[in-house]
């Protein structure tokens, strides 16, 4: 069994403003998953925090290409240094995000080390990019697009190892019904499977077929990226945009469990929760458990 260690990645330089002179909440995710426990349940070891920068767009303006850029890339090559350590010492990192932005981190750092595939959990494919949007800006709507090489020089190439992904070694599982990505998705045999499908096939027997695809393939292993918002809003309405006919905890339980027991999941991320939407902490306890459970419990 590799030792769980868990990094705090709370940057939040990937989405918009949620109002005039605010910013995402979601930065205090791992505040929040740690008030609940999350360290001492899973056994974990402890990480440490890679300090983003200030969230600042200055004088960005729309067509401007993607906000926070220069800052996106210097954190994503800091967090890849501390995840890099890890999965080189065989550990097995958890990340806390944060937006999905830190997604680049995790594909950088196995990019350094090999080929790895990802396997994202996420109510939307996050593929805007320039070939299919006149909308840019916002990287943690985008982060597969430029982690598979699509996108600006200076987040799709840091150090010069565009793509840090192949477009075949992508997973998507929990977008929804009628996503408009599919069409490119499928075009790209970007393999990728509806709540809807989810619910037809089952989601531990995918989740094994997916895993098993791995194993025969020339990766050396996956990374797992969970975004909150999988979740349907009954259940994860702090997110940033809820998404309505998501999974349900017991669905999102037996494919989340199947993935991170596999012996080739590198490490997993949880992103965009937002613990100013949630100010019981409800909604935290939940994603807590759920994450826990899929480690610790048959």
């Amino acid at each position: 069994m590799r030792n769980i260690v868990i990094i705090d990645a709370p940057s939040n330089l990937g989405l918009r403003p949620p109002a005039p002179g605010t910013v995402p909440g979601c930065h205090k995710l791992a505040g929040a998953l740690r008030e609940q426990r999350i360290v001492q349940r899973l056994g974990a070891f402890e990480g440490g925090v890679v300090v983003p920068p200030r969230y600042d767009r200055g004088d960005w303006q729309e067509g401007d290409g993607v906000f926070n850029a220069a800052a996106i890339a210097s954190y994503s090559r800091k967090l890849a240094d501390r995840i890099e350590h890890h999965v080189r010492a065989g550990d097995f990192p958890l990340v806390l995000g944060g937006d999905c932005s830190i997604q680049l981190g995790a594909s950088l750092a196995l990019r350094r080390t090999g080929r790895y595939g990802l396997v994202a959990v996420d109510a939307s494919a996050d593929f805007r990019h320039p070939g299919n949007s006149d909308g840019v800006g916002a990287a943690g709507g985008e982060e597969l697009a430029l982690a598979t090489g699509r996108g600006q020089a200076d987040l799709t190439d840091i150090e010069g190892l565009r793509p840090y992904l192949r477009d075949e070694d992508v997973r998507l599982f929990g977008i929804r019904d009628g996503d408009p990505d599919r069409e490119e998705l499928a075009a790209l045999k970007i393999p990728n499977v509806t709540v809807g499908e989810l619910r037809q096939w089952g989601a531990a027997d995918l989740a094994a077929a997916v895993v098993q695809t791995f194993e025969v393939s020339a990766v050396d292993g996956f990374w797992v990226h969970l975004d909150a918002d999988v979740l349907d809003p009954s259940v994860m309405p702090a997110v940033d945009s809820p998404d309505p006919d998501g999974l349900l905890p017991d669905e999102l339980l037996p494919l989340l469990r199947t993935l991170v027991r596999s012996d080739r999941c590198a490490g997993l991320n949880v992103t965009i929760y937002d613990p100013d939407l949630d100010p019981d902490g409800t909604v935290g306890a939940l994603l807590t458990d759920l994450v826990v459970a899929a480690f610790t419990e048959d």
